[in-house]
């Protein structure tokens, strides 16, 4: 019986199939219910049930083989079918691919950037406490520079969505393992309005450097190399004085309009400059609520928001298209690269 099935296999393998005819022909000897392995099956059902157990598996493989490569080519060749409704010159269907979303592009390239220029990147929770969030930042509990910033409070008015990524500095300047050169990237959280310009959530990237001797030129060097970097060499930026509660002196910093190189546009309402970030040197009171000696460490933090710069970057006119997974938006940045 064993030399039988081995002859039969030796058939399967070696049987051409070419046309219709060759198919039909195929199926009728081997896999038809009066073909060679049906009858196996036949003989199968004399033998007692040791030779049974031995060859019924063995019979069964079999009909697998005979089975997979009838399956091989019946799309091709069975009555459905005829051979000449495949073209295997036709050219393939285009693959659709999916695209990167441009924030995340936007994102990619700030982190490079300075990753570029030896800053690490750091993460935090995006649920946090008031120490880290406010206090700690020198927001006074009460204070009304806390009303700058609309806040989703949780059931526990001690924990909030974190209104910026500043917290994560915190948490950096309390592990204490100075010098700290880092950028923060993350979602953030604000209860405002939505509209065309604010939505109440969106993504910044802050920094933060601390070190000894670290100066306001230092500052402006490193936001300048920066711009320079992401928005082209001829770009110039000019720092405005402004307030933030955590830094001391603190400023606006506007870059010359990447659209009309300073000309003037819509864009940046003809004034040839255009506002992306604020920044400033860390306030004393920060460092002192993180117990870093303030008479041997100094330091500047800045932060933008990735949606300002992503709709600056390619003229979107409104925030809110940009997490409404439009495939007729997405699909304009196919060929962006996240490098």
């Amino acid at each position: 019986m064993q030399d039988k099935i081995a002859k039969i296999l030796r058939e399967i393998e070696d049987f051409q199939i070419h046309d219709k005819q060759t198919f039909e022909l195929f199926k009728r000897n081997f896999t038809s219910k009066k073909g060679i392995i049906s009858s196996l099956f036949e003989e199968l059902k004399t033998l007692d049930n040791n030779q049974k157990a031995i060859f019924g598996k063995s019979i069964n493989e079999l009909k697998k083989i005979a089975e997979q490569k009838e399956k091989l080519f019946a799309e091709q060749y069975n009555s459905n079918y005829t051979a000449h409704n495949f073209d295997l010159t036709r050219i393939a269907k285009s693959q659709f691919w999916g695209s990167r979303h441009p924030i995340q592009i936007t994102l990619h390239r700030i982190i490079n950037i300075f990753k570029e220029m030896g800053f690490q990147v750091a993460e935090g929770p995006e649920i946090e406490d008031d120490w880290h969030n406010f206090t700690a930042l020198n927001f006074p509990e009460n204070h009304p520079a806390r009303d700058m910033q609309d806040t989703f409070f949780l059931e526990n008015p001690q924990y909030l969505l974190r209104t910026h990524t500043s917290s994560v500095q915190v948490r950096l300047m309390e592990s204490h393992l100075l010098p700290i050169r880092a950028i923060m990237p993350g979602r953030v959280y604000r209860n405002e309005e939505i509209t065309a310009r604010s939505h109440c959530f969106f993504h910044q990237v802050e920094g933060l450097v601390i070190d000894k001797n670290v100066s306001y030129a230092d500052l402006k060097q490193t936001l300048e190399s920066f711009v320079k970097k992401l928005f082209g060499e001829e770009t110039k930026i000019r720092l405005r004085a402004s307030y933030f509660p955590f830094t001391e002196i603190s400023a606006e910093v506007d870059v010359t309009c990447f659209l009309c190189g300073g000309k003037g546009c819509s864009v940046c309402k003809h004034s040839g400059w255009v506002e992306i970030l604020g920044c400033g040197m860390v306030d004393p009171n920060v460092l002192k609520n993180c117990n870093i000696d303030t008479e041997i460490y100094s330091g500047y933090a800045f932060g933008l928001g990735i949606e300002r710069i992503t709709m600056l970057i390619h003229k979107i006119s409104d925030i809110r298209i940009m997490d409404q997974n439009d495939i007729r938006f997405l699909s304009q940045f196919q060929h962006f690269s996240l490098f």
